[in-house]
């Protein structure tokens, strides 16, 4: 309790972007290998995975049950979840015959159990994320791949002798946020245009809404995480660590006020904004 009092002082303190209600850990068991992978639209459950992204539970933050959707290699990376929250998305990997990589695309509804195959034999599909006006962006041979209106586009904003990673589409639709590997994260136009630098230090950023994101900011000596904060920046420039410094915090997952994350050691936190 004194942690967690401490941390709410010190946030309360640099507010400038988000106020920070609470901050709590959920009463998930830690294990060193899981972490985030995902939240609901209503902020009622969220996924768990392992470090590795092999498969994906479900934790209902009312009933405190976690229940396994799957135990595929590769669910645990970059889920999708519906709007409604009855499906998600996920893929399962697996090596062929050749020794490549495949994806299989799975769309699994949670209550029914129903499964459907989105897609088979996909090679190189990274960081998929759909807003509501269904415009897909992902990661291939290091570019986005833009999906809108049926019409698929690559693009390269800051040039194409670059990688690019972590792409995902504002709430709108209007805008485009992405990382370029050794320089830092962008915010464009949805179609790559007007590209403004946000941070070095704004990795896996989320939207939270139109004109904010929160990511992790974090460091490594080479061989593992250091430090890593999760971090608020507003596209005009303005930015707030949301998590204490004592704290290895990563990989933010946002939804309905809420922002979930994971720690080093495996524990999972709560923050609830506004």
């Amino acid at each position: 309790m004194l942690f967690v009092a401490a941390c709410l002082m010190s946030l309360a303190a640099s507010a400038q972007v988000l106020e920070v209600v609470s901050m709590q850990q959920l009463p998930i068991a830690a294990q060193a290998d899981m972490k985030v992978a995902g939240i609901s639209p209503a902020g009622d459950y969220i996924l768990l995975t392992t470090g590795s992204n092999q498969g994906l539970q479900r934790y209902d933050l009312e009933s405190q049950a976690l229940t396994t959707i799957t135990d595929a290699a590769g669910a645990g990376y970059n889920v999708q979840v519906s709007n409604n929250g009855q499906e998600v998305v996920y893929r399962e990997t697996t090596i062929d015959r050749n020794n490549l990589r495949q994806n299989k695309v799975v769309r699994l509804n949670m209550y029914n159990q129903r499964q459907n195959v989105v897609a088979r034999n996909q090679r190189d599909m990274k960081h998929m994320t759909t807003s509501d006006n269904l415009t897909t962006v992902s990661i291939k041979d290091r570019l986005i791949v833009l999906t809108r209106n049926g019409l698929t586009t690559t693009l390269a904003p800051n040039g194409s002798h670059l990688s690019y990673i972590w792409p995902s589409v504002s709430p709108d639709g209007t805008k485009l946020c992405y990382y370029v590997c050794g320089v830092g994260c962008y915010v464009s136009n949805i179609d790559g245009t007007q590209a403004r630098f946000i941070a070095r230090d704004c990795r896996a950023a989320q939207w939270y809404d139109n004109n904010t994101l929160v990511a992790m900011a974090d460091k490594d000596n080479g061989h593992f995480v250091t430090e890593s904060a999760i971090v608020a920046y507003t596209l005009d420039g303005k930015q707030q660590v949301l998590t204490y410094k004592t704290m290895i915090a990563m990989f933010p997952y946002v939804a309905n006020n809420a922002i979930v994350f994971s720690t080093d050691e495996g524990e999972t936190y709560m923050l609830n904004v506004k």
